[in-house]
């Protein structure tokens, strides 16, 4: 199973939010941005950041897929 974070992309794009705003927003460092970015795994304190910066659930941020599917 890996990380897939598409769900966070198109929730920013619905709430008109950039990835700049976000990092702000939750306090989260560039490099965290780019593990998101490449789909790579970070701490559940990086999830909490971010749900609770966007106000939504850990559901609505990432999904867990098939390697294969990555």
């Amino acid at each position: 199973m890996a990380a897939n974070y598409a769900k966070l992309w198109k929730l920013l794009i619905d709430k008109n939010i950039n990835k700049t705003t976000l990092r702000e927003m939750s306090g989260i460092s560039t490099g965290t941005l780019a593990k998101l970015g490449k789909n790579d795994y970070v701490s559940t304190e990086v999830l909490e950041k971010v749900c609770r910066a966007l106000q939504c659930d850990i559901g609505d941020i990432i999904e867990l897929v098939d390697n294969e599917e990555c």
